[in-house]
């Protein structure tokens, strides 16, 4: 007689053969035991495969609610941004003629041949005591930018102004480093930093300098201005996206007390201020929003000023612009990962706090809608197992929450700034946008899990072309964005999503066609945009 016995769901011991049991105990429970658990796997593994299309749509469900919370955020921003809008900053006081701070200037280049020689004529034209204004140059450039620097420079010289042309031996720390080595051969109380694509008007110091007569005033940011918005739809587009940012969100922040950031150009910091919070430190390639992030955990407070526009140049290429928000994304990732645990430590309001995450995980979204799009195949087969009242259960809520959300954010900046454009104009702009947005996704997932996963911080800088007219061609100028090999992933998306817009039409899943097309849309524009750019 065998001491066990098979029976339908286990091995069963035979009393006759406790004997045996004894013996072999160890070895016969061990056979239990692995029967046992193959059974329970393969139970669960069956469930599991039987219950796919559901578990599909839970975990699609569960994306759409975490993209859903940040868009309400958004709401949040323009709730803030109405509720503070009249309660402009004015300063303690002024100062007199006498009395203003000395102020050295910061012009941080890096092969910037088309555009630095109006950066330096608008620098040589603001009104300011000239005993109190210094002008470094900082330039790392490694072509003709230095010769037509050191020509302006010495140009500048002649004509009284106290400007000095500042060439490191090597582009350690990138940006970050040029600043800090400018800080280390100035005794300046205060630094105004501008890129090389921007133009100060000749009152832009004066507008902002009055601020620091309040001593814990760290840093003074100007909004940015658009040299080229009407070049192009495209530039039009990245406008729109910018405004949202410092009409209605640097507003909504800063006026309501929470954290906001410096946008590395178009403002003055307080010398005592970058020192105190641990100066420019080249660990992320986002310095500027590091460093601001810093210097407020310190204690220092920061003033935004929308009415004071610094205008600049947009990228009139693609692969361009893809390469600045691959940085931003980054930049912003890897400050996420290096003070978000700080921040919540901090003896600062919880709210603040809040904020502070929502602003520094914004590109995370990003992410949750790659996933979404990955995941749009197997819903679109998945929603075939379900009753047609689930599709509409998914897509009007978030038709509704993320749509809103992001055309009252855009919308608000553009009718604060008096634009008023034709409502085709403001929807097929705001339609463009959220198909370029999808169109980035992948582009901006990667530089996310860049950011947080690997360690390099080489600074990929924005090629500028001094193209500001519309009978003007940038074209034909030498610098370019570097190519890569995200193009291809992003054509191995969009056909996907092709094949999932087939699958969609073929089921007749109506209320998923609106959002695919913008799917494909919004993939076929960045790719064919990048593709016809390239050279």
């Amino acid at each position: 007689m065998q001491p066990w016995r098979r029976t339908n769901c286990a091995w069963q011991m035979n009393p006759a053969n406790s004997r045996q049991l004894s013996l072999r105990g160890l070895k016969l429970v061990r056979n239990e035991h692995y029967y046992f658990e193959f059974t329970v796997e393969h139970d669960m593994q069956t469930s599991w495969i039987d219950s796919w299309p559901e578990n599909i749509l839970n975990l699609y469900f569960v994306i759409l609610l975490i993209i859903a919370i940040y868009s309400i955020h958004k709401f949040v921003i323009v709730w803030r941004y109405y509720r503070y809008r009249d309660q402009a900053p004015q300063p303690v006081e002024y100062f007199s003629t006498s009395d203003l701070p000395p102020i050295t200037i910061q012009l941080p280049l890096f092969n910037e041949m088309y555009v630095v020689d109006r950066l330096l004529d608008a620098i040589a034209a603001l009104d300011y005591p000239s005993e109190k204004l210094q002008i470094q140059v900082l330039d790392d450039s490694t072509d003709e930018t230095q010769d037509l620097c050191r020509t302006k420079v010495e140009s500048l010289q002649r004509d009284n102004h106290n400007i000095e042309y500042i060439h490191r031996p090597n582009r350690q720390g990138y940006k970050a480093g040029a600043l800090s080595y400018g800080l280390q051969q100035t005794s300046s109380e205060l630094v105004a930093i501008f890129d090389a694509d921007f133009l100060p008007a000749p009152d832009a110091l004066l507008n902002m300098v009055h601020y620091f007569t309040d001593p814990q005033i760290g840093m003074v940011q100007a909004r940015w201005g658009h040299l080229n918005r009407n070049y192009s739809l495209f530039t039009e587009v990245q406008a729109l996206m910018l405004d949202g940012h410092f009409v209605t969100e640097q507003t909504s922040r800063h006026r309501s007390a929470c954290f906001f950031n410096f946008n590395g150009t178009a403002g003055i910091w307080r010398t005592k201020a970058i020192e105190d919070a641990g100066g420019w430190q080249h660990s992320t390639v986002t310095e500027d929003l590091d460093l601001s992030y810093r210097a407020q955990l310190r204690g220092w407070r920061a003033v935004y000023l929308p009415n004071i526009i610094v205008p600049a140049e947009l990228p009139m290429e693609m692969n361009a612009f893809k390469s600045q928000q691959f940085r931003w994304a980054k930049g912003a990732s890897q400050v996420a990962k290096k003070l978000l645990l700080r921040i919540f430590k901090a003896p600062i309001p919880f709210y603040v706090k809040c904020e502070a995450f929502f602003h520094l995980t914004n590109n995370f979204n990003y992410l949750l809608l790659l996933l979404l799009l990955l995941l749009s195949l197997p819903y679109q087969i998945s929603l075939t197992h379900v009753t047609s009242g689930y599709g509409s259960l998914i897509h009007i809520p978030l038709f509704l929450v993320t749509t809103s959300s992001l055309l009252s954010f855009y919308w608000v900046s553009e009718f604060e700034q008096d634009r008023h454009p034709s409502f085709w104009q403001l929807t097929s702009s705001s339609l463009l946008l959220m198909g370029v947005g999808i169109g980035l996704s992948l582009n901006q997932s990667l530089a996310v899990c860049d950011g947080l996963f690997r360690a390099g911080k080489e600074f990929v800088r924005t090629p500028k072309h001094g193209v500001t007219r519309s009978d003007q061609t940038w074209s034909t100028k030498k610098y370019r964005a570097a190519k890569s090999w995200v193009p291809y992933l992003e054509l191995s998306m969009l056909v996907y999503l092709l094949i999932t817009l087939g699958v969609a039409l073929v089921n007749q899943h109506y209320l998923s066609l609106p959002f695919l097309t913008l799917f494909v849309g919004g993939y076929l524009y960045v790719l064919a945009m990048g593709a016809f750019q390239r050279r």
